[in-house]
């Protein structure tokens, strides 16, 4: 097949000038796509994106929706907490006290959560040990090193009676509510009719040790003790008004005395050490209220003789009207055993003496 110019204008000379016409009418509307489009034509889609490929136009028109307002808060409702009442704060300040200075000077308004903390509610058992029981005002808590320390603690310093008069704990004692309260109920119900049964008072609690951050019987590495808790005492005596003691520990105390105190402690405490438990505990008597598994009690205190007055040390004189030794370790009836004996032990073919005399016979001595 042969291909000339002049062939082709000839063959296609109008049919040239057609599809020069359409291309220029294809090529306006090629430009009239691409230039900017008016606003209202780009809600609509590209007239050439026959298979819906364009990005989506939003619609025209976009219903709202009326949000209903809050009602106005009433006059009577309480302030509110926070930026509006930080704004309404200043003015009633400036109404009530002008004077007083600003928020941002050191001692201006502050926050009531700020400087107030919140009250720590009280428990039990301070409610019940009220000063009329005893003389114990609370302390802060205390959180020291390898769990010592614990909650609800006081200081206790004296112990009042029934007639209004107090027992000195010398030393304060530093103790759990509870503990203190088993403490001043203890002196208050069966320390004071056997201190009225010797004839006096009792006017002090000898403290020999109460709350102490340490091991049991001060040992290192030794299980926590209840001191360290604040749930033991110490006690080494009580003294009376008249001057005397009652030595817990004292052997020269009576016996019964000691004993009574032995019994009431041992319904009272969860444990009781003294001597006989070991020798830590030979001068003093410990007290606790440990908690142990189907309430457990121990208690162990030997309440010793009283010492004698003078030691046997050399044998008692012998009296005058005593028989002599000799005569009086032999008797009638160690004489005829001896008898009895050398019969025995004679010898029986023994010749008889040449002369007519005989000789006493003699007893050896054994």
């Amino acid at each position: 097949m042969s291909f000339s110019l002049p062939d082709f204008r000839r063959k296609w000379s109008y049919r040239g000038n057609m599809s020069a016409g359409a291309a220029m009418v294809t090529a306006a509307l090629g430009l009239s796509l691409v230039l900017p489009e008016p606003v209202d034509a780009r809600n609509y889609a590209a007239p050439l994106d026959i298979f819906g490929f364009g990005a989506r136009r939003p619609h025209r028109s976009v219903h709202s929706t009326k949000i209903p307002l809050p009602k106005p808060r009433p006059e009577e409702a309480p302030k509110r907490i926070g930026k509006a009442t930080d704004e309404a704060a200043p003015e009633a300040d400036d109404k009530s006290s002008p004077e007083k200075p600003p928020p941002d000077k050191p001692g201006g308004n502050k926050p009531a959560e700020a400087t107030t903390p919140p009250e720590k509610q009280l428990s039990a058992c301070r409610l019940a040990l009220t000063e009329e029981i005893a003389v114990a005002p609370s302390i802060p808590d205390i959180h020291g090193p390898g769990a010592c320390g614990g909650e609800d603690l006081v200081r206790l310093e004296a112990i009042v009676l029934p007639d209004k008069r107090k027992v000195a704990v010398k030393p304060a004692a530093t103790l759990r509510c509870t503990m203190a309260s088993a403490i001043a109920d203890w002196v208050r119900t069966d320390m004071v009719p056997l201190a009225t049964s010797l004839g006096s008072t009792i006017t002090d609690l000898d403290n020999f040790d109460s709350f102490e951050c340490r091991g049991r019987n001060r040992v290192v590495g030794a299980m926590l003790s209840e001191h360290g808790k604040a749930n033991a005492l110490d006690v080494r005596a009580l003294k009376l008004a008249n001057g005397q003691s009652i030595g817990l520990t004292d052997r020269t105390l009576s016996r019964d005395v000691r004993e009574r105190v032995l019994h009431s402690v041992c319904a009272r405490f969860a444990t009781v050490l003294g001597p006989g438990s070991d020798w830590y505990h030979e001068d003093h008597i410990h007290l606790d209220l440990a908690q142990r598994r189907n309430d457990y009690r121990i208690c162990q205190w030997n309440v010793w003789d009283p010492l004698p007055q003078i030691a046997p040390l050399l044998p008692a004189e012998r009296p005058e009207e005593a028989p002599p030794r000799e005569v009086a370790a032999k008797s009638e009836v160690g004489k005829e055993a001896a008898d009895d004996q050398e019969k025995l032990t004679a010898p029986a073919d023994k010749p008889a003496p040449a002369s007519g005399k005989s000789k006493p016979a003699t007893k050896k001595r054994r």
